[in-house]
Order: C-alpha cells, then sequence, then structure tokens
C-alpha cells in the first residue's frame, strides 16, 4: 500500500458492493485510497455507463477534483467490497502548500490535458 500520509489516524470508510462513492458531475471534496476491495471508474457514453477504469488496493482515484476543483469526469462504483481511507481536501491542500510550485503548476496542466482528452473521447 502507498504510504503517503504521516498521521496515525485516517477516516476510513467501508462500501458494499454495487455503492457509488460518487457520481459523475458531482462535485468533491474528498479523494480516496483503496485500503482493500475494488472500484470500477464507469464513464456515460451514449447514455451508458462503460467501465473505463479498476482500481485495487493502493491506488487513488477522485483525485482531479482536489486538484482543479471541477466536476467529477467519472462515476467510482464498488465492485467488491472495498475500504477507502479518505483523503479531504484540507488534507490535500496540506500536502500541496508543501510542495515546490513547479510541481503544483505540471499538476494544473496535467489536469487540463486530462480533462481535455476525456472530453474529446466522450
Amino acid at each position: 500500500m502507498i504510504k503517503i500520509f504521516e498521521r496515525k489516524v485516517y477516516e476510513r470508510k467501508s462500501y458494499p458492493i454495487g455503492d457509488f462513492v460518487f457520481k459523475e458531475g458531482s462535485f468533491g471534496s474528498r479523494a480516496f485510497n483503496v485500503e482493500s476491495g475494488e472500484i470500477e471508474i464507469l464513464k456515460m457514453v451514449m447514455g451508458r455507463g462503460e467501465v473505463i477504469g479498476r482500481v485495487n488496493s493502493g491506488a487513488i482515484f477522485g483525485e482531479m477534483a482536489l486538484i482543479d476543483d471541477q466536476p467529477r469526469m467519472a462515476s467510482a462504483r464498488v465492485s467488491q467490497a472495498t475500504t477507502v481511507i479518505v483523503i479531504s481536501r484540507s488534507m490535500f491542500q496540506a500536502k500541496l502548500n508543501d510542495t515546490d510550485p513547479f510541481i503544483k503548476g505540471l499538476l494544473t496542466i496535467l489536469s487540463d490535458h486530462v480533462r481535455s482528452m476525456s472530453q474529446q473521447a466522450a
């Protein structure tokens, strides 16, 4: 598992199969680190939710909303009973504030490119 947090106490949340962690188009104030289980990432294509990826233990999802404060580009649905560590906007900002300004700028550029490519693909 990726150890990105220094604090000893984390907010954990568990989800059963079929639950949505978030839906495409919603605004997000949290990202998630999968502690156990699996999340499907779905994108609406011609009115249907198409699975475009899977996120497993140790991976992070939902980070784009924290980087650029835009609506969610996809939905996240639980495909196996899952426990996540919640990454709040304030936790993310605290980490980002300690980062080199070049890295902050690079994150903004990358998020712009990802959103642009996603819109073109849709």
